[in-house]
């Protein structure tokens, strides 16, 4: 089944704040719950390693909570790397939540950022989680082609994939808004209306969730990005992570300067 590119509510630059704010808060308690979001961290471990980084300038943010486990799980195997969290539509509250108890290590910035053209002065090892495939491909490769151009290193880690199990959770997503609406962070009452009284956070959560599984690049479609990209110097890294013991897998993209290639990790793989 190819890729296809349908339109996700909450990119659209119209679409209420507050809804979009609480599904990527439903996002973030979700990867938390689920412990898949520190699946990723092996891969992108071994790029930080290589490339020495220090900074992590995490792209399409959202609520900030894959970049938070994700820079948690780096501080517990030492890798205690700085992380700016920026969106196109920032979300402060989210951004000064996901700081909380960082111990300075996560920041947010306020004044939006486009992944295509990320300012200059912001370097650093450029991570998107969930969201590349919120880009249709020329896009895309304009995010990947603006890092190559800058010379910073990116990693591209989505935990949705286009297999029938991930979709069969995804349409239990109205059940799991409903009752975990108290549980999203950081809090707002309005949730509670548009969730329980005005139930539109359901419909809006499970349109998002099938439009990004069919809008999720493959490895062969993440290979074919890359390939056309003018950048004969950068190393490539292309796979899938098995997420736990259930028939689904995350994949993702780190793309380097040319320099010693990080060694293998346990659960990952080029594919």
């Amino acid at each position: 089944m190819k890729r296809m590119q349908l339109v996700e509510l909450e990119d659209l630059p119209w679409f209420p704040a507050v809804l979009r704010d609480g599904g990527t808060a439903y996002l973030e308690l979700a990867a938390r719950v689920s412990g898949h979001g520190a699946l990723l961290v092996p891969p992108l471990a071994d790029a930080i390693l290589a490339t020495g980084a220090t900074r992590v300038i995490d792209l399409c943010s959202g609520g900030g909570g894959p970049a938070r486990i994700v820079a948690d799980a780096l501080a517990d195997r030492g890798l205690p790397v700085d992380v700016l969290l920026t969106d196109l539509y920032p979300n402060p509250r989210a951004f000064a939540h996901a700081a909380e108890g960082a111990r300075g290590r996560i920041a947010g910035r306020s004044t939006p950022v486009d992944a295509t053209d990320v300012p200059a002065e912001l370097t650093g090892f450029r991570t998107i989680f969930n969201a590349f495939h919120h880009f249709p491909p020329a896009r895309a490769r304009a995010v990947l082609a603006d890092a190559v151009a800058k010379r910073q290193p990116i990693g591209v880690f989505e935990l949705v994939s286009r297999e029938p199990a991930m979709l069969a959770g995804l349409l239990t997503a109205p059940l799991g808004v409903t009752f975990t609406v108290p549980f999203w962070r950081p809090f707002r009452w309005s949730w509670l209306l548009w969730t329980w009284l005005i139930p539109l956070m359901q419909p809006f959560v499970l349109w998002d969730g099938i439009v990004s599984w069919l809008r999720i690049y493959s490895v062969d479609e993440l290979r074919a990005l890359v390939a056309d990209l003018d950048a004969p110097d950068w190393t490539w890294e292309i796979g899938q992570i098995k997420l736990g013991s259930a028939p689904l897998h995350a994949t993702y993209l780190i793309g380097r300067p040319t320099g010693a290639r990080p060694a293998p990790v346990e659960g990952a793989g080029p594919a």
